[in-house]
């Protein structure tokens, strides 16, 4: 009880990791939403909402047991029934099993899908990653061509360009599939065997338990290994290797910048085939720790003749170790994930973006959003009865949509003429008992301080007459 007194009196204050999303940062979430619900309905995307909770089991069989989201970050909690639930922490597990759920296997295909919500992960905060924090994403059933993984992609891209990010780069690889990844598990697995020592503690046991997840990390003890390292896209099978080739055509044609980064694997077991990721490469994006490693991790790129049909060349930036802080968007192909979740095998691909993350690199570009235009006419009242007939005015105003502002909680005519000075409107409307009982109001030229009084009957009409003078 001390404790907690003595912690009160400090002041109630968010939990960690959590943050508000205040006023003028909404402006953002809906510049983002606009954009995104403008271009999602081109390309023929329905918005789906799932619930911010769901069954643990739902992530910890979609996601794999031995990823860091299930291991180390999910927030679990067992209700009075004794049934164990999550805070979801990503979107894709939860819309697959909406999309079984509610019979959806049985639509049209393709089946495309698009959300925009909170999502919760008990990971150490730091700028820009939160424990509580929001995605718009994009999942599509039922498709196996390529064709769909770079319509994804684009969608994304297409967002980015339109919310004015320039310099975007997509990172791309393929990390296989059932029939030719579990040969180059045993590849890595051998290569690492006698290597383990020089690992970090994290990527020893990731090693024992999913060696892939080994590409993650970013510590640079663990860099000069890794480079030498067997990649997966040496080894992948045929029908991947022709997905992939056929993935990076469809690129070439959308003239989309990308760099095959063999590294990039994902931090989630329902990947199949294609992975993507998508960058700004504005400086204010980099990680120093990163970008001055000895050992950055290579990326390939098209350039000088380089084509999906050819081995692709390592580009400069990749030699003077280009790599980005945060991902803006990340997704791939899940061609299993229906299948594992109890419904019919489907393929699918989808991905998301951080909104924490694209909020911040908006405002390293622009600082300050458009403010909304503020209201032209204050409405000033004295009195009860001045006040009642207000409201009744409001509404007419509202369905003219003029903008009004207003001091309901004060009856001092002067104290209401500077607050409407203050908002810099260009016209105030008294209205005290006076008025009302003979039908008539006043309005003030805030500019020239003229004032003039009209009939009750004729305001809508000369507020419109007089704000279209201005």
């Amino acid at each position: 009880m001390e404790e907690y007194r003595g912690r009160r009196k400090k002041g109630y204050q968010t939990p960690t990791g959590m943050h508000d999303v205040l006023p003028q940062d909404q402006r953002y979430f809906q510049k983002i939403y606009n954009i995104c619900e403008n271009i999602v309905s081109f390309y023929g995307f329905q918005k789906i909402e799932t619930p911010i909770v769901e069954t643990a089991e739902l992530f910890s069989k979609g996601i794999g047991l031995a990823t860091d989201i299930v291991e180390k970050q999910m927030y679990v909690f067992r209700t009075k029934g004794g049934d164990w639930l999550a805070l979801r922490p990503e979107g894709t597990a939860s819309v697959v099993r909406a999309f079984i759920e509610h019979g959806m296997q049985s639509l049209p295909k393709p089946v495309k899908l698009w959300y925009f919500g909170p999502f919760f992960r008990y990971e150490h905060p730091q700028a820009g990653r939160f424990r509580q924090f929001h995605q718009f994403g994009f999942e599509a059933f039922g498709e196996k061509s390529p064709v769909m993984d770079a319509q994804i992609v684009q969608v994304f891209y297409n967002i980015l360009k339109e919310l004015r990010f320039d310099k975007l780069v997509v990172e791309v690889n393929n990390i296989g599939d059932s029939q030719c990844r579990p040969y180059y598990k045993k590849l890595l697995v051998s290569y690492l065997k006698y290597r383990l020592g020089g690992f970090c503690a994290v990527c020893r046991q990731r090693a024992k338990e999913n060696p892939l997840r080994i590409f993650d990390c970013k510590e640079e003890k663990c860099q000069r290994i890794k480079a030498q390292a067997p990649q997966i896209i040496d080894h992948l099978c045929e029908e991947c290797h022709n997905h992939f080739r056929e993935f990076l055509e469809f690129l070439d044609e959308l003239e989309l910048p990308y760099n095959l980064n063999p590294y990039l694997v994902r931090g989630l077991d329902y990947y199949t085939k294609t992975v993507f990721e998508i960058f700004s490469t504005s400086t204010e994006n980099f990680n120093s720790s990163q970008q001055d490693s000895e050992y950055p991790p290579k990326l390939y790129t098209k350039e000088d003749g380089g084509s999906a049909e050819t081995p692709l060349k390592l580009s400069e930036e990749g030699e003077k170790g280009y790599t980005s802080k945060d991902a803006l968007v990340g997704g791939g192909r899940y061609d299993n994930l229906c299948k594992i979740l109890g419904g019919e095998p489907t393929p699918a691909c989808g991905g998301a973006a951080g909104i924490e993350r694209i909020v911040k690199a908006m405002k390293q570009r622009t600082p300050k959003l458009p403010q909304p235009q503020l209201p032209k006419v204050f409405m000033a009242q004295l009195g009860n009865l001045a006040k009642r007939k207000s409201l009744k005015l409001f509404e007419e105003f509202r369905k003219n949509r003029i903008s009004v502002a207003d001091s309901f909680g004060r009856d001092d005519l002067k104290a209401q003429l500077k607050a409407s000075d203050r908002i810099g409107v260009q016209l105030t409307l008294i209205l005290g008992q006076k008025e009302v009982l003979e039908g008539t109001i006043i309005i003030k030229d805030m500019k020239t301080g003229r004032q003039e009084t009209v009939k009750l009957e004729k305001i809508i009409k000369e507020v419109k007459k007089r704000l279209k003078k201005a």
